[in-house]
C-alpha cells in the first residue's frame, strides 16, 4: 500500500525520499519523481515528515529503532507519521523514544485497503498531538478523504483495531449468510439485493459480495494482514482483560484460510471456509425447484 500512497503524494507536488527493501518499488517512485534512500536513516535524515507503512509490529519496531533505523537519522523537531496496523501499546513505547529524541510522532492507520491507497480514499484514523496532526493534516488529505484525529498517540491504533474487529465479525456473518442462502437454493444476488437497503446492509456487503459471486478473491485486503489484526486486537484486549469471543472466532476461521494456503487471497475468500463445511459454492447457479 505504500507505494501507491507514495504516488499519491508526488501528485500532490510533495518531494520525496524514499525506501523499501523490494528495490523494484524504489525504481518505480524514483521513476515518477521520488529520491532514492540507501537505508532508513538517510531517508529520515532528508525530510521533515517521515511516513512509514510496514506490515506489523516487529517490522514497526525494527525499522524505528533497528540498526541504520529512523531514530537514528530523524533531524530534531521532525514528525513520524506511522501509517502501519500494529499493536497499540508498542506505538505508545516508540512514541516515547521518539520523544526522547526530540522527535514528533503520530500513529495514522487506515482501513481502504489497497483500492482506497490507490485511489486516494483512504480513511485516516490518526492519535497524537492536535497540533502536530493539525500540521501534516493536508498531507494526510492526499491520501484519504477521511482523516481524524482521535484522541492521543495510540489511539489510532487502537480505532484500527476495533474496524479490524468489527470488518472480520462481519465477514464471518456474510460468509454464513451467503452459504446459508445458497443451502436452501436461493438466487444469492437477488436475496443480497432484497436486504441491503435494510438493518443488515453494510459497506461491508456492497463491496465483498459481488466480489464473491463472480469467485473474484483477488486482494484488496490480504487475508494474511486480516489475520495480523485480529491477532493484534485479541492480544490487546488481553492486556486489557476485555474478552473478543466473537473475534477470536472470526479469527480462527481466517486461520484456517491460511491453513489451506489461501493467505495472498482477499479477506473475502474467508468464505471458502463456510462453503466447505456445508460442501457447497457460492456463486454458481440456483437449484432448479423439483
Amino acid at each position: 500500500m505504500g507505494k501507491p500512497m507514495a504516488k499519491n503524494l508526488l501528485k500532490a507536488g510533495h518531494q520525496l525520499v524514499v525506501y523499501d527493501i523490494v528495490k523494484e518499488s524504489v525504481e518505480e517512485l524514483v521513476k515518477t519523481g521520488a529520491e532514492a534512500a540507501r537505508n532508513c536513516r538517510d531517508a529520515a535524515s532528508k525530510g521533515s515528515v517521515i511516513i512509514l507503512m510496514l506490515p506489523d509490529s516487529s517490522d514497526v519496531k525494527e525499522v524505528m529503532v533497528g540498526d541504520n533505523g529512523v531514530l537514528e537519522g530523524a533531524r530534531p523537531g521532525s514528525i513520524i507519521i506511522d501509517m502501519s496496523s500494529i499493536a497499540p501499546f508498542v506505538e505508545i513505547d516508540l512514541e516515547k523514544k521518539a520523544r526522547g529524541r526530540n522527535v514528533r510522532m503520530l500513529d495514522a492507520p487506515v482501513s481502504g485497503g489497497e483500492p482506497g491507497a490507490i485511489q486516494g480514499t483512504l480513511s485516516i484514523m490518526v492519535g497524537g498531538d492536535e497540533k502536530t496532526f493539525e500540521e501534516v493534516k493536508p498531507i494526510l488529505q492526499a491520501l484519504g478523504t477521511s482523516v481524524v484525529l482521535v484522541g492521543d498517540i495510540g489511539a489510532g491504533q487502537f480505532t484500527k483495531l476495533i474496524n479490524q474487529i468489527l470488518v472480520g465479525i462481519h465477514l464471518q456473518a456474510m460468509s454464513e449468510a451467503l452459504v446459508f442462502a445458497k443451502k436452501a437454493g436461493l438466487d444469492v444476488q437477488k436475496v443480497y439485493d432484497a436486504i441491503k437497503g435494510g438493518l443488515a446492509g453494510s459497506k461491508v456487503l456492497d463491496a465483498k459480495v459481488p466480489l464473491v459471486l463472480k469467485r473474484n478473491f483477488k486482494p484488496g485486503f490480504r487475508i494474511e494482514l486480516q489475520i495480523k489484526d485480529l491477532k493484534n486486537a485479541i492480544e490487546t484486549g488481553r492486556e486489557m482483560g476485555v474478552p473478543l469471543p466473537a473475534a477470536s472466532l472470526s479469527h480462527a476461521f481466517f486461520l484456517a484460510c491460511d491453513a489451506a494456503g489461501r493467505s495472498g487471497l482477499d479477506h473475502s475468500a474467508l468464505i471458502t471456509v463456510a462453503e466447505e463445511l456445508a460442501k457447497i459454492k457460492v456463486g454458481e447457479q440456483p437449484r432448479e425447484p423439483s
